[in-house]
């Protein structure tokens, strides 16, 4: 089924609406296209809901805010919600500021996110479970945040995919397990918005967004995998995740995908 889906990605190349943050806006913008994904970046306030009327899917990542920013990102999560196209929130930091924490709440509440990714310390945030942040990382495992996930998905009829060791996602009831991916991810910045990006192309081309989170999460872990065995250190591993996600196929990742409850 993963590979279904990124057949379809890659038959399809929808476009994927990102307003991300400078960070890591080349890294998301290549891993789409390396799955086939066509991507765009733009997040000026007169352009954005005319770029979501172009787009199968939007992206939002908080991770670099400003006003303007802010504005944008309701407006064009608006625009996406009207027209009915999935709506991907990375959450980035919540719980480290009341700015960051208040504008993915605003978000939520007036967008309504389809699924929400981040990692736990910033699910927990959102849910209003106590605990840190510390910045951009978290210091919660997912078993963690599996309460929160929960409360989240069902207060806002959402999915929640938090990413960590094992990645959790979670949709009302139902929750999958994805044991895939490697430490080296860690010294990488941006693995996680790249797991959002991916996250807005399954949803692009799947009905289940439930599926949608979990098959991201499969793919950018098994390319993860992959590219730990080809290179040398973290300059090299974002290189070789490129080409892993460029060259992945089905049989690779049937044979190391490692999923419960999906």
């Amino acid at each position: 089924m993963v590979g279904e889906a990124l057949g379809r990605v890659r038959a399809e190349a929808p476009v994927i609406h990102n307003i991300t943050n400078y960070v890591v806006m080349n890294t998301t913008a290549n891993a789409l296209l390396a799955v086939g994904a066509s991507p765009v970046m733009a997040h000026s306030e007169r352009e954005v809901q005319d770029m979501v009327g172009l787009a199968r899917a939007l992206v939002i990542n908080i991770g670099t805010l400003s006003d303007p920013w802010v504005a944008a990102m309701i407006l064009a999560g608006r625009a996406a919600r009207s027209r009915g196209i999935p709506l991907v929130l990375d959450p980035v930091g919540a719980g480290a500021t009341l700015y960051r924490t208040t504008t993915a709440h605003r978000i939520i509440a007036e967008a309504a996110p389809t699924i929400i990714r981040g990692n736990a310390s910033e699910i927990r945030a959102l849910a209003a479970k106590p605990g840190a942040t510390r910045g951009v990382d978290s210091v919660h495992g997912t078993d963690e945040a599996i309460e929160a996930a929960r409360d989240l998905s069902e207060r806002h009829g959402c999915v929640v995919s938090v990413s960590g060791a094992t990645d959790i996602i979670v949709s009302g009831s139902k929750i999958a397990r994805v044991r895939n991916g490697v430490a080296l991810m860690t010294r990488v910045t941006g693995m996680g918005c790249t797991a959002s990006a991916l996250t807005g192309a399954f949803a692009a081309v799947e009905t289940s967004p439930f599926a949608a989170a979990t098959h991201a999460m499969v793919v950018l872990g098994v390319a993860g995998e992959l590219a730990a065995d080809a290179c040398t250190g973290p300059g090299s591993f974002q290189v070789a995740l490129l080409d892993a996600l460029a060259t992945l196929d089905s049989a690779r990742i049937e044979r190391r995908a490692r999923v419960d409850g999906a």
